[in-house]
């Protein structure tokens, strides 16, 4: 990854019950292993293989990357949450190396 943050974009209040947006952004080259630089020399292997969100401790999705996933992943979903609390989010390198990021979101009274 380089020397940038992960972005996550989570609003900050929601309605109670309210189904809204999660983005997130990973700045990162995803190589494949496969491509050969400009000397003909195959380029390493360097990918993000997991990408988890939890919030409070509870896992609210997990998605399992492979060589099909570009270079700069954007990945967005939908949730729904009991209350006020804190997302966290974790992707995961072939070398181990683990990237976070957090995000924290209110309820509005009814």
């Amino acid at each position: 990854m380089n020397d940038k943050a992960p972005e996550v974009k989570v609003p900050a209040l929601i309605k109670p019950g309210e189904d809204f947006l999660i983005r997130t952004k990973a700045w990162h080259p995803m190589e494949t292993g496969w491509r050969k630089d400009h000397e003909g020399k195959t380029v390493p292997r360097n990918r993000i293989r997991t990408f988890t969100c939890t919030f409070n401790g509870q896992e609210v999705v997990t998605s399992d990357w492979h060589s099909g996933v570009s270079e700069n992943p954007y990945f967005t979903f939908h949730a729904r949450v009991p209350g006020a609390g804190t997302f966290e989010f974790a992707w995961v390198a072939d070398d181990g190396t683990t990237y976070r990021q957090s995000a924290t979101v209110a309820v509005a009274s009814a």
